[in-house]
């Protein structure tokens, strides 16, 4: 997330990051179904309406970068360096973000994840939005329209987020996103359309 410049907003990015903390602290402690909205509320010592200023739901709670995580992922796409190819730049964030997320202590957030219908619900709308986001920079590309089809960009969408998923839950996440991406990288030539 980017960091607030003035006193207001780093007052707000200062309450959210305790509402988050907080939770993930109690969740980890007590399991994710066992606390609710207000257990969070008391124990990061703010009102319930506070907390949904910054959250809209409990879930949103676990996965607080997530707006962060859909930017990065999109700028990759449009705020590349002159030149760099496409796959290049969404391999070299897709491999920023596998670090992020396979970091130390991370292991029993995911089992929690992966533990909780609710949350694997919710990762799944958030993976949705994201390659959304993504298919909509891909496209938007100029020149995209003529070399791929509409359903090529939005495959390499859902896959580039899907690789990032995949590569965090195997023993050498570095090498899973290469081997992924390599693979994305054959579908995507394969996809390109010959010149009229």
């Amino acid at each position: 997330m980017p960091t607030p410049t003035g006193r207001r907003e780093r007052k707000k990015a200062a309450t959210r990051r305790r509402i988050a903390d907080t939770a993930l602290r109690l969740f980890m402690e007590h399991g994710y179904e066992a606390v609710g909205i207000r257990d969070v509320a008391a124990e990061a010592d703010v009102a319930v309406t506070t907390l949904f200023s910054h959250f809209a739901s409990k879930e949103a709670l676990v996965f607080d970068q997530e707006e962060d995580f859909e930017r990065r992922l999109t700028l990759a796409v449009t705020d590349r360096a002159p030149g760099e190819p496409l796959l290049a730049a969404l391999r070299r964030e897709v491999h920023a973000l596998v670090r992020h997320c396979t970091g130390d202590g991370a292991a029993p957030l995911w089992r929690m994840i992966d533990e909780s219908p609710a949350l694997r619900t919710y990762e799944q709308a958030m993976k949705l939005r994201y390659a959304r986001s993504l298919a909509a920079a891909v496209l938007a590309e100029p020149g995209m329209s003529r070399s791929r089809s509409e359903t090529a960009c939005r495959a390499l969408a859902w896959f580039v987020v899907d690789a990032q998923w995949l590569a965090r839950g195997t023993a050498d996440p570095r090498a899973a996103v290469d081997e992924l991406f390599d693979m994305i990288e054959a579908a995507w030539q394969s996809a390109a359309e010959p010149p009229a």
